[in-house]
């Protein structure tokens, strides 16, 4: 059995979402929750050594991130499979656009940079051919070490690209195949009812409905592993979750059914 290589692979799998999802999605580009200036750090630098070869800027990704939210499906949108001729096609635009972010070809409004973390520091490192090599290598040599089949090294791309391989599955997949709950302006869907694969990121459909909600679900089902680690760290003071990203989910009907309440209060208090 080949267990060094599966777990190896998990821990690099969950861990790499983990910080993609928590640290560049929701706090980069959403904003959902604060943190002091040692945690943004201490977020840093465990993105880049979780990540590692594939390692994506938060200032990068967040300010693409809100560029999708903003055109989503449209020509202006980095990753849309509306827009592209296959996956393959659609990760080469998107590397496109992200390069140009990063180094200063594209400056978007203000609206998308306001907020968004910038630590040079890490970002040149991790951005660097050197690291992303060594990276590269140290997986190859413990593949060497504790593989037992010549397929296993199969799995080797994966780790070599897994920041891009996360980004894909949402921005192809969940963009082409699954449910929805809700009509939005584009074609996010849920694409797992159960998410244990993306940690919440499947439930796309609903993020698009709520962009800036920091659980995914809806359903009491679509239970959002990232949410409830967010809501730990919450508890211990290691972030701070606003608000406004604890709004509970409702429903078109509901929120109209809520603001006939509203209005009808309004109307008898001004009685």
């Amino acid at each position: 059995m080949p267990t060094a290589i599966i777990v190896f692979f998990g821990l690099h799998w969950y861990l790499s979402l983990l910080m993609q999802t928590m640290f560049l999605h929701r706090y980069a580009a959403h904003a959902m929750y604060t943190l002091s200036g040692f945690w943004e750090r201490v977020f840093y630098v465990l993105t880049y050594i979780f990540q590692g070869s594939s390692f994506l800027s938060p200032h990068a990704y967040g300010i693409m991130h809100r560029l999708h939210h903003a055109y989503a499906d449209t020509p202006q949108d980095p990753h849309s499979p509306k827009y592209s001729t296959g996956l393959g096609n659609m990760m080469w635009k998107t590397k496109d656009i992200y390069n140009d972010i990063l180094n200063g070809r594209v400056v978007p409004e203000r609206e998308f940079t306001k907020g968004v973390p910038y630590w040079s520091v890490v970002e040149n490192i991790g951005d660097s051919w050197m690291s992303r090599l060594t990276w590269g290598t140290l997986y190859t040599l413990f593949y060497i070490q504790f593989a037992t089949a010549w397929w296993q090294f199969l799995l080797l791309p994966i780790h070599f690209l897994m920041g891009p391989v996360h980004g894909a599955v949402i921005n192809w997949f969940a963009h082409k195949y699954g449910y929805v709950n809700f009509k939005v302006g584009d074609t996010a869907k849920n694409l797992l009812p159960v998410d244990i694969l993306m940690m919440g990121e499947s439930y796309h459909n609903n993020h698009h409905k709520w962009g800036g909600r920091a659980d995914f679900g809806y359903h009491w089902w679509e239970q959002d592993p990232t949410y409830w680690i967010m809501r730990g760290l919450d508890i211990v003071g290691v972030i701070k979750l606003k608000k406004s990203a604890l709004e509970p989910a409702v429903s078109d009907t509901e929120a109209a059914l809520r603001l006939k309440r509203q209005s009808k209060q309004m109307m008898e208090k001004a009685a």
